[in-house]
Parts: C-alpha cells; sequence; structure tokens
C-alpha cells in the first residue's frame, strides 16, 4: 500500500510542477492551464478518496 501511495505523490508533484510551468508560460486562464489543473484535481481526488476516506492508515 506505500508503494501506491508514494506513486500517486510522484503523480502529483509531476503534475503540479507541470501546472506552474504552464502557467508561467501560457497564464492562468490558458486552455491547457485549465486542463492541466484539471488532471492535479483528478489525483489529488482520487489520492485522498484512497487514502483518507477509507481511513487507511500509512
Amino acid at each position: 500500500m506505500m508503494a501506491k501511495k508514494n506513486e500517486f505523490l510522484e503523480q502529483i508533484e509531476i503534475k503540479r510542477n507541470e501546472l506552474i510551468k504552464i502557467v508561467a508560460k501560457d497564464g492562468l486562464n490558458s486552455h491547457v492551464a485549465v486542463e492541466y489543473s484539471q488532471q492535479l484535481d483528478q489525483l489529488l481526488n482520487k489520492y485522498n478518496e484512497l487514502f483518507y476516506k477509507t481511513g487507511t492508515n500509512f
């Protein structure tokens, strides 16, 4: 379970860094920035669902 948590955290960090770069380049309201933001939200929601709502200790 710990490996899966670490994989999610790594994916979240990668997507967050990508979003920061896109926002710096294209602006916060650009189509690409909105798309990346939605992808990051999905990752965060899935992470919370798997590791917080289930009460899984890690």
